[in-house]
């Protein structure tokens, strides 16, 4: 798959902050940066960062409410940066249902112990999604120069501590399905 010009050029900018400890970094002991992308005010007061720190997502299948031919299998990597009371940050690199290489930054909240079930949680995130461009910048809304707000819930069950299966709700598209592992 080949990334346009424009993708790989907001790539190449996060990289370049991400390496040089742009963002939210502290210092530790040994004189690294243990750097989060998320700023501190998504923490709640006075309680520290959670031990999940990090999470990685895949995606191997996206169910489609209707049957189109353009749609393509759409593939799927996110990284979540969890701090205090449930809330994190992240970014999604995936294909879109036309094939095309698009990105999600997004913020979020998460709630675990739904319906008294300690393994059963929800998610919410909310952020800027790039990617439908051309032909395709009309299938979402609210899409001007290729960015468009989104708000995606999701349902998700803990199999082990540090693994999860989830199932995100793509409005009027479809339904995401995916693994996660806390590290």
């Amino acid at each position: 798959m080949a990334f346009p010009s424009s993708f790989r050029a907001t790539m190449a900018a996060l990289a370049l902050a991400c390496t040089t400890g742009v963002g939210n970094a502290h210092a530790t002991d040994n004189g690294l940066y243990d750097w989060q992308p998320c700023p501190d005010s998504l923490a709640v007061e006075g309680e520290t960062r959670t031990t999940k720190k990090w999470e990685v997502m895949l995606s191997p299948y996206t169910h489609h409410w209707n049957d189109n031919p353009e749609h393509r299998p759409v593939k799927l990597i996110s990284l979540d940066s969890h701090v205090s009371g449930g809330r994190f940050c992240g970014l999604a690199l995936f294909t879109n249902s036309f094939g095309q290489a698009s990105t999600y930054v997004y913020v979020g909240k998460q709630w675990d112990g739904i319906l008294g079930n300690p393994k059963l949680f929800t998610k919410v995130s909310a952020g800027l999604l790039w990617g439908y461009r051309g032909e395709y910048k009309e299938k979402i809304p609210f899409n001007h120069l290729g960015i468009a707000p989104a708000v995606i819930p999701s349902l998700g069950y803990y199999v082990t501590p540090k693994d999860s299966a989830q199932v995100y709700l793509l409005g009027t598209a479809g339904l995401l399905f995916a693994y996660s592992r806390s590290f």
